[in-house]
């Protein structure tokens, strides 16, 4: 018989006892984090039809690109969720008796057929966030400081990068870029600090623009003074959506500023989260140190999606954050920033020729509230202890022929070195 060649579909991984419980470990503290910010938990489908995963509203034509598309045995097109974002608006378009505003969290696989890099595979885990139904911009403003404070527990350094869709459509209208080409341009501006403003103009060039329209994007974009918000307030004066932008931007600084947390958010106004969903605010999480270039996190406003799904005139402001469990755990594996090595295991039974003697008293244990790990595979007690010792369980329970006699068992502290006698009764029968 031939061998098969076992090997793990391209952009997919398995995850080892010692990096599941960290990532676990990550998941769990996120979920805190979401829990302790007054968020409902859901959970939806991995299985869609292709045509709610293919709406207008929901990732674009480049996202669309990279979806896993498959039918079923009724011929049925339906695809594999690429992310959270849009089965939760069609959750809310399908339930209109929630209560508004409605916060909720989602921690779940996705699928996506795009490249490969560090810390970006074809299935990865997101850990959502969104809130319904807040024309605010405290919504933002609260997921951003909620994002801060889940990297804080996680021990990351980060830094958010926010800007707004409207400032960057209404100065590419004012610009006098066409329609039709306003979202091709601003993927390219998006590109600024992984290219430079020489690849940007050339980008910029190829796309057929007039010379006065790529030179005054070029003046704007080499102008020191674009960091500050109010320096496009000359620009506003003709440009509704340029106006709306401004304001929101203002709105959401002055919450940031309110809590303290100007220092670790950043206004960048070329910022521009390429996909289509988005209507208002959006914001990336970047590591301080840049272990990672791509962003840790995302997010920002996209009012239009639910509304669309349900083909109604009526709103639904909508706000939401997105965090990568896997390139988190990538993150803290560069940093070698581990949680505590600490065992889940309260004790662990060796039974020394006495395995019935062992299984119960780990039932015994268990029944009290105790993780319990039961040798079953008649280990030297020398070799029991030194798995003991390497997989930092303190806790020992030794099972002999002299501790059945004597109806008792011994515990032994692996840290202290410490034993102590608990009687118990055997059922020698």
């Amino acid at each position: 018989m031939k061998k098969m060649d076992y090997q793990n579909v391209k952009g997919t991984q398995d995850f080892l006892p010692e990096a599941e419980v960290i990532r676990r470990k990550i998941r769990r503290t996120l979920e805190d984090v979401f829990i302790q910010y007054g968020c409902k938990p859901i959970e939806t489908p991995i299985l869609n039809y292709s045509e709610l995963l293919s709406s207008k509203y929901g990732g674009g034509a480049e996202i669309l690109e990279e979806m896993y598309s498959l039918t079923d045995r009724g011929e049925r097109d339906l695809a594999l969720r690429y992310d959270l974002t849009i089965p939760f608006a069609k959750v809310v378009a399908m339930n209109p008796t929630l209560r508004m505003p409605f916060k909720r969290y989602e921690i779940g696989k996705v699928f996506r057929d795009g490249p490969i890099k560090t810390g970006r595979f074809r299935e990865f885990t997101q850990c959502d966030v969104d809130v319904v139904g807040v024309e605010s911009q405290i919504a933002e403003a609260e997921l951003m400081e909620m994002a801060i404070e889940a990297f804080k527990k996680l021990e990351l350094e980060v830094v958010i990068q926010f800007n707004n869709r409207k400032l960057l459509v209404g100065l590419l209208e004012l610009f006098d870029t066409p329609i039709e080409k306003i979202n091709e341009v601003v993927l390219t501006l998006d590109k600024l600090e992984k290219i430079g403003l020489e690849g940007v103009e050339s980008e910029l060039k190829e796309k057929d623009l007039s010379i006065k329209t790529v030179n005054l994007i070029k003046e704007l974009m080499e102008n020191a003074l674009n960091e500050n918000i109010q320096y496009f307030e000359r620009y506003s004066k003709d440009n509704k959506t340029l106006q709306e932008g401004i304001q929101e931007l203002k709105e959401l600084s002055s919450y940031l500023k309110y809590l303290n947390l100007e220092g670790k958010c950043k206004f960048n106004p070329f910022l521009a989260r390429g996909l289509e969903i988005y209507t208002g605010t959006i914001y990336e999480i970047f590591l301080s140190n840049q272990t990672i270039k791509s962003s840790i996190g995302s997010g920002g406003r996209y009012d239009n999606a639910i509304r669309g799904l349900i083909g109604t005139d009526q709103t639904f402001s909508t706000v939401g954050i997105s965090f990568g469990l896997d390139v988190i755990y990538t993150a803290m594996n560069l940093l070698d920033k581990v949680f505590t090595d600490e065992s889940n295991v309260d004790y662990y039974v060796i039974p020394l020729n006495a395995q019935k003697e062992g299984l119960v008293v780990a039932s015994y244990l268990r029944q009290k509230g105790n993780n319990v790990e039961l040798e079953m595979g008649n280990k030297k007690l020398s070799k029991a202890l030194d798995r003991a010792n390497k997989e930092n369980i303190r806790q020992v329970v030794i099972i002999g022929e002299n501790e059945v006699k004597n109806n008792h068992y011994k515990i032994k502290d692996m840290v202290s070195g410490d034993e102590k006698i608990e009687s118990f009764i055997f059922n020698t029968n």
